[in-house]
């Protein structure tokens, strides 16, 4: 086990790590209003972040991705990037409103399925009127 103590002392916690930007909350619910502004910038270990500028951080909100692991106040560690597979956990962004949700190709539609205990939550179900900001890389527990 890391002591924190030793660790800054000999510039090691420093030295393994990026500072990566939190730049707010995003929705595990309905979709919100997307407003970026950088909140802090998190340390996160190079183990996890290959390329710096290619990552985020979003604080979730709400429940719709529980049983996905994904609870209100964790924090979402997004890689950048515009595609996505089907099952990947993708940030979307819907006009101007940005939301978290599992992404299933469907021939002719795309679905953003939430994933949750809370039955009012529903698929999201599209054409291509919707962009992909980015995938969940990684969910940290707060």
């Amino acid at each position: 086990m890391l002591d924190i103590n030793q660790a800054v002392f000999n510039n090691t916690v420093e030295s393994d790590t990026v500072n990566i930007p939190l730049i707010g909350s995003v929705a595990c619910g309905l979709p919100v209003f997307a407003e970026e502004h950088i909140e802090a910038h998190i340390p996160i270990s190079t183990k996890l972040v290959k390329t710096p500028t290619d990552y985020f951080l979003l604080r979730a909100s709400g429940d719709s991705m529980n049983t996905k692991g994904i609870d209100s106040g964790d924090l979402l560690l997004i890689k950048r990037q515009q595609t996505a597979n089907t099952g990947d956990l993708v940030l979307a962004l819907l006009d101007d409103e940005a939301t978290v949700k599992e992404f299933r190709h469907n021939g002719s539609t795309i679905v953003l399925k939430p994933h949750s205990t809370n039955l009012k939550h529903q698929p999201i179900i599209l054409t291509t009127d919707f962009k992909v900001q980015g995938v969940v890389a990684h969910v940290i527990k707060m």
